[in-house]
């Protein structure tokens, strides 16, 4: 839904609260509302303070529902405006806080709800994508074909819904030494991540995963009696959605695969030090070598002006997709995610790819420039998560000034990010409740604050 707001009010030197109130938080953390001071005194643009302090904040503020279920932690949370559990989304939302939770314990026992909420979802399905608190709810989509099952929102298989969950728990595990979220329901979670992974390389077969929807979209289905277009099996696996949650064209998505081979050597690390699974560690391990070895031989194309890059989809015969989309993993991303150094000299040119006009859902208005992608249905659509992992990838203060300039005159006096806006009118935007791109946007700040503040002005 594409919004142009008539309520903006004039950006001056006072800026209004738009901050959900104390007393209507969904949770508060003293070290996150520290950081918030500390930020807004040391940094002198008023702007970037009063954005800061209404994004960074706002998984905490709106989306998360925290309790405990059987003296376990326990942690359901929303996109924004839409009542359902991405498993992706969740922990993106709060990934931004791990940094704080070694001296937050009630910040880390939220964290630990989400690890344990997460677990749960993927022991009912772990192909589906989005689920429900309240396994009574009724889908939207209770019509698509596929196996749908109570409590499940929405049911596309993405492979980065079975990473960002190991993603989480490494990092919590990492920062807390806590092991209490790691018993043997994690373990179950872990077993089926690794079948679900090992069955989507489609080796002998096309696995047990089908999905159409009746829809006029035709991103939001798919092809060949609901198994997508085909594959060579080549050791890689398939992801018949995006992060967008858009269909793949060739079901290689490469940079799911990327962040696959990373989640799946996290999770022998923790496998190996928590549990006596040597065999299961093993298979992980096994798993990420041939994964990592398919993409050395399957993922890079020859570009005419851009030397070696990594192409966005293949499909094992020889096709490649070149193109990048805004939702993480995604080419630009791969840093961010651990997948690769910076520094990679194929990710170099690749990135200079996805930031030129040869990527068709890259968009380049007068004052602002970004990747799109098909999603919300329309050209010329700049998404903010593209210019946050812009910047947050970036080793040059230039580039990564330009993002903070573009980010901070993208919010259409707002005081928040959206999912997308028009390339030359941030009015016209997408989502005016998205709360992963604004805790995002409030990593990407604490990131310059802590490295690089005199770019913050």
């Amino acid at each position: 839904m594409l919004y142009n707001p008539s309520h903006l009010f004039a950006m001056g030197d006072d800026f209004p609260v738009v901050r959900t109130p104390l007393a209507q938080r969904k949770f508060v953390s003293k070290t996150v509302e520290e950081a918030i001071k500390a930020f807004k005194a040391r940094v002198a643009d008023k702007e970037q303070g009063w954005l800061f302090e209404n994004c960074f904040p706002n998984t905490l503020d709106t989306t998360v529902f925290h309790s405990t279920i059987n003296k376990r932690p326990d942690t359901y949370v929303i996109t924004g405006d839409i009542d359902a559990m991405w498993l992706r989304d969740s922990c993106a939302q709060v990934w931004p806080y791990i940094p704080f939770i070694h001296k937050d314990e009630k910040l880390a026992n939220l964290i630990a709800g989400v690890v344990n909420r997460q677990t749960q979802f993927i022991i009912e399905d772990p192909y589906a994508n989005a689920f429900y608190k309240d396994v009574t709810m009724v889908s939207e989509w209770k019509t698509d074909l596929t196996d749908m099952k109570p409590g499940i929102h929405e049911r596309k298989w993405e492979i980065d819904s079975l990473c960002y969950p190991i993603r989480l728990a490494y990092a919590y595990w990492k920062k807390t030494k806590h092991k209490e979220p790691f018993d043997a329901n994690w373990i179950t979670a872990i077993k089926l991540t690794l079948q679900t992974f090992k069955e989507q390389q489609r080796k002998t077969d096309r696995g047990p995963y089908r999905f159409q929807r009746e829809t006029a979209k035709p991103t939001d289905s798919l092809p060949m009696d609901g198994y997508g277009f085909p594959v060579k099996p080549t050791g890689l696996i398939c992801s018949m959605f995006r992060p967008s949650d858009d269909a793949t064209i060739y079901p290689y998505l490469i940079p799911s695969n990327f962040f696959a081979v990373t989640s799946l050597k996290q999770a022998a690390e923790m496998v190996t030090a928590l549990t006596s699974e040597t065999a299961l560690s093993k298979e992980l391990l096994a798993l990420a070598t041939e994964v990592e070895s398919a993409l050395k031989q399957h993922a890079t194309y020859k570009h005419p002006e851009f030397g070696e890059i990594y192409a966005f989809e293949v499909d094992g015969y020889g096709n490649h997709n070149l193109m990048d989309d805004a939702n993480i993993p995604s080419l630009l991303a791969l840093p961010y995610l651990d997948a690769m150094p910076v520094s990679d000299p194929v990710y170099q040119n690749t990135r200079r790819f996805c930031l030129s006009q040869s990527n068709p859902f890259f968009y380049k208005g007068e004052k602002f420039e970004g990747i799109g992608g098909p999603h919300v249905g329309k050209a010329d659509m700049i998404w903010p998560l593209s210019i946050i992992a812009r910047g947050l990838t970036s080793t040059d203060q230039q580039e990564i000034k330009h993002c903070l300039k573009m980010l901070k005159a993208s919010h259409a006096g707002t005081g928040f990010m959206h999912e997308s806006f028009q390339k030359d009118d941030p009015s016209k935007f997408t989502r005016s409740w998205f709360a992963w791109a604004n805790t995002i946007y409030g990593e990407f700040l604490w990131k310059v604050f802590k490295e690089t503040p005199q770019l913050l002005g």
